[in-house]
């Protein structure tokens, strides 16, 4: 239990259903689905549709989504990945007879075929209660009449004035006369509105034929992009076989490949044979080893992961006993690798989370991307839809797992999360923030599991994360500079967080008691709430 004296935040209880978010209004929502009778597939799809609106920096309808959702409690976890493709005119080989060897964010190259909508429907159809036109109500009142921007919108909205000012149309929305939004500024998206108002009357076809289509094809055609009608026609999200682990006893359950939830399985799997090294994870020695770890298990990512219709993906390795206890036994205790050693796997040839439990105790683990705050920093003039990035994710490097080709899926970096334990979900579960969501389900499930610390602690605790693409740790403000200099000692650049690192939210249930308990991290505007 936190000291009541001390800034911070209780974990919220409730015993029939509960809602968490990173928007109060996303929230509430949600929870007034669950009360007029909806059930938390219901609620999910409504919280995420407001939060397109009210977070236009992490989400969008025109971008990618994953979900698990177990129904009753069971242990039977169903996995939906609504993950886009690149267009089919677009390969590596096209690219770089163009000159072009990095896709770049602001770039038609860069946006993949947004499939969220085609998942939702799917997801909504199956297993729904209430009607996907009542579901989106919230969002097209917020767009239409207008949303305020919380105090981590605004921040957000600050550190892409440069990308917003690059496009006319989405400056046009989100710049105010050219300026930043500021907090408690109130901000519409009329358009938006009305591309919501004809999915909710015409269904799958509001979005992918029809007006909005073309205005979608329109922008991105204008641009330089490849994509067509056909691509739109294709944009199927699928059901997938979930994959897990078992970490303290409870299965933690992720989405496969492309999607990252394996290099969060790996980072259980190493973690669970890692000392404490006391009663606290900020301790000098446990950040070294998670950060080690993290740095192994993320060059394996980049190395292997990849769509898997594309590249086999060699899941069961990564996430065999052994192969956590050899990436274990390669950590140093007391200095950082200056060069990581090579893998022993086989050789080849901004975001928002939701997470809903209902009163029958259905869980429900959404997530909705843009990738990047404002995805690819383009919008459609018409239909006010944020385009998303996820084709940064790929490489142009020909021969890669992960490289670009025509209908492939990128890198995902998007990850839900679900334990199970003795039959029954025991909790929904989810980490925003780009490469760091794999690293995130390890520092929450740990805190959560090995220290002891409540649902909303496990969330609040400082955080520390080693960047994929280099040898630097970011660390977040509570870790002091004497902690700091100690890592430094060890080898690690430590440098601090530009900005908080990731987001959370979660939902415990409790079955010997009957309630939910929720947590939402404070590095957000949002909060759970239940009844």
């Amino acid at each position: 239990m936190r000291s009541l004296q001390r800034p911070g935040r209780s974990p919220v209880l409730a015993p029939h259903g509960m809602a968490s978010t990173s928007s109060p209004l996303s929230t509430q929502a949600a929870v007034s689905v669950l009360q007029n009778g909806g059930n938390a597939m219901d609620a999910a799809i409504a919280a995420c549709a407001v939060q397109a609106v009210v977070e236009p920096q992490s989400t969008s309808i025109g971008g990618d989504c994953f979900c698990l959702y177990s129904q009753a409690g069971s242990d039977r976890v169903i996995a939906m990945n609504g993950s886009g493709r690149a267009p089919m005119g677009l390969s590596a080989d096209w690219l770089l007879q163009q000159g072009i060897s990095k896709i770049e964010q602001q770039s038609p190259h860069s946006v993949t075929v947004p499939t969220a909508i085609d998942a939702w429907v799917q997801l909504n159809r199956d297993y729904g209660k209430t009607p996907l036109g009542t579901l989106l109500q919230p969002a097209i009142g917020y767009a239409r009449d207008g949303f305020p921007i919380g105090q981590r919108v605004a921040d957000d909205f600050a550190d892409c004035h440069d990308l917003l000012a690059g496009d006319a149309d989405i400056a046009s929305v989100y710049l105010k006369n050219g300026e930043d939004f500021q907090h408690g500024d109130l901000c519409r998206n009329p358009n938006l509105a009305k591309t919501l108002q004809t999915i909710a009357e015409h269904g799958r076809d509001g979005f992918y034929k029809g007006w909005v289509s073309e205005d979608i094809l329109n922008k991105l055609q204008s641009l330089g992009g490849v994509h067509t009608q056909d691509d739109l026609d294709q944009a199927l999200a699928n059901y997938v076989t979930p994959i897990k682990t078992n970490f303290r006893g409870y299965d933690i359950w992720e989405c496969p490949p492309n999607g990252q939830g394996v290099i969060a399985l790996m980072l259980l799997n190493i973690m669970s044979g890692v000392d404490k090294f006391g009663d606290h994870p900020l301790s000098i020695d446990r950040i070294h080893h998670e950060i080690e770890a993290g740095r192994m298990t993320y060059r394996d990512r980049n190395l292997y992961l990849a769509d898997p219709e594309f590249s086999a993906v060699p899941v069961d390795q990564m996430l065999s006993a052994d192969y956590a206890a050899a990436i274990r036994a390669q950590i140093q205790p007391e200095k950082a690798h200056a060069d990581l050693p090579a893998t022993t796997l086989p050789p080849h040839k901004h975001t928002v989370y939701i997470s809903v439990v209902d009163k029958d105790r259905n869980a429900c683990s959404f997530i909705n991307t843009v990738f990047h705050s404002f995805g690819a920093g383009l919008m459609t003039p018409e239909s006010g839809i944020v385009l998303q990035c996820r084709g940064q994710g790929f490489v142009v490097e020909p021969g890669h797992p992960n490289c670009i080709a025509p209908s492939k899926r990128p890198l995902h970096t998007i990850i839900p999360g679900m334990a199970t334990k003795d039959g029954k979900t025991v909790m929904s579960f989810g980490v925003m923030g780009g490469e760091y969501q794999a690293f995130g389900h390890m520092q929450f499930l740990t805190r959560l599991l090995d220290y002891g610390m409540d649902i909303q602690e496990a969330q609040d605790c400082a955080r520390f994360f080693p960047d994929p693409f280099s040898d630097v740790v970011e660390v977040e403000e509570p870790i002091s500079e004497e902690m700091r200099a100690a890592l430094r000692a060890r080898g690690h650049n430590i440098q601090p967080a530009r900005k908080p690192i990731g987001g959370s939210q979660a939902i415990y249930i409790d079955w010997e008691t009957g309630l939910l308990h929720a947590g939402s991290d404070p590095r957000k505007d949002g909060c759970a709430m239940g009844y």
